[in-house]
């Protein structure tokens, strides 16, 4: 079993704890996280495309592994400092995404524009977390949110990926007509008329001599010279008896067969539940008691899927339960997590000993994750009593 090369002193590096394959660049570190960080920085300064962080939301509730209680300052304060050193570790294509729910979201928005700028924020998405009604409280929070930051807006518009096809959408590509250019699907030729020009209201002829007027209140989207053209390339749809409303006819092969732009409301079925996130930590850990807030294994492939390729690094500063390590590690990617605690040996180290053996839980099957690799465990030797657990 060989030693990694050495990164800085105040980590040390523990072969009884490391498990595969070794020097994979995958690290486990047990230690406070600012002060883990601090060690980090100089071995990974601009050197990380993905950031996710799922810290304590300060909602006020106990945890059976943490309270999640402070003070408003304070806990602002000690996540501010976090986001702060995190921000450093990004690439000029980096991206940092943050759980959060909706007590702290929005002075966790302005702090986090001081820190890496208003500009640098790229959206905010929703993830619908449950399915079920909670009735204890005035409205039943069924949803929470992710802010995303980029360390340059700009250049990660242009290197972010897109995701897969959702074979949803694939099935409303059809070729009625058996156009050579392959699959389509209709888009209405009208819209608002509010921004319409004159020479977007005129009749159209359809092959059939049927004649046609945009609606009321509506105009072509084309111009008529513009839509006569579009006719004589086929790409206008009559329907099939030739006579029906005109409708644009838009092709798969032109619509970005790469992938499809994400969105910003993360459905459960799409992304999962965290109640099911607990039930895939209850079959990993049946002897522990579990996080009670985790995030499923889809949800967090899908930012890092986003916002990063194979052999990029991704780091979790609140790794809790071992999600974002297990996740990368499933695509390919190496990683950085950090937990507090005996949290990153009885789960955070155990789960990622357990996807190196081939846990099939999670996205593994989606993945057809076999196994393999390895990870390298550390600990924070001048570790001090300090910030809480993640819940991922």
């Amino acid at each position: 079993m060989t030693t990694p090369a050495p990164i800085d002193p105040r980590l040390k590096h523990l072969p009884s704890h490391s498990y595969g394959d070794r020097n994979t660049g995958n690290m486990i570190i047990q230690g406070n996280n600012i002060q883990a960080l601090d060690a980090l920085l100089g071995s990974f300064k601009r050197q990380i495309r993905c950031v996710y962080v799922d810290p304590p939301y300060n909602n006020q509730e106990s945890y059976t592994h943490y309270k999640d209680r402070l003070d408003h300052t304070t806990w602002l304060r000690q996540t501010s400092r976090c986001i702060e050193l995190l921000g450093q570790f990004l690439r000029a294509d980096g991206s940092l995404w943050i759980s959060i729910d909706d007590r702290e979201l929005h002075y966790l928005k302005v702090a986090v524009d001081a820190i890496l700028g208003r500009a640098n924020f790229v959206s905010t998405i929703v993830w619908q977390h449950r399915l079920t009604r909670e009735n204890r409280k005035v409205f039943s929070a069924n949803h929470e949110y992710i802010l995303v930051y980029a360390k340059d807006a700009r250049v990660f518009k242009a290197s972010r990926n897109r995701l897969p096809l959702d074979p949803r959408i694939l099935e409303r590509y059809k070729n009625p007509d058996n156009d050579p250019r392959g699959p389509w699907q209709s888009v209405s030729a009208n819209v608002q008329a509010g921004h319409g020009t004159a020479g977007q209201f005129y009749e159209i002829v359809a092959p059939t001599g049927r004649r046609h007027r945009p609606p009321n209140g509506r105009c072509w989207i084309y111009t008529q010279s513009r839509m006569n053209r579009e006719i004589s390339k086929g790409n206008v749809w009559f329907g099939q008896e030739g006579n029906g409303v005109p409708r644009i006819k838009r092709f798969l092969a032109d619509a970005g067969c790469d992938g499809t732009t994400p969105h910003t409301l993360w459905s459960a079925d799409e992304v999962g539940t965290t109640e099911a996130a607990k039930k895939h930590i209850l079959q990993l850990f049946p002897d522990h008691p579990v996080f009670d807030t985790p995030k499923p294994e889809s949800l967090v492939s899908r930012i890092i899927q986003i916002s990063s390729r194979p052999g990029d690094i991704v780091l979790d500063a609140y790794l809790g339960s071992g999600t974002t390590a297990a996740v990368a590690h499933k695509l390919n990617r190496r990683y950085i997590g950090i937990e507090v605690g005996q949290h990153a040996v009885t789960h955070a180290m155990s789960r990622l000993t357990q996807v190196v053996d081939g846990e099939q839980g999670g996205v593994s099957k989606l993945l057809g994750w076999r196994g393999g690799g390895g990870f390298d465990f550390y600990r924070c030797v001048d570790d001090a009593p300090g910030n809480a657990s993640g819940a991922g």
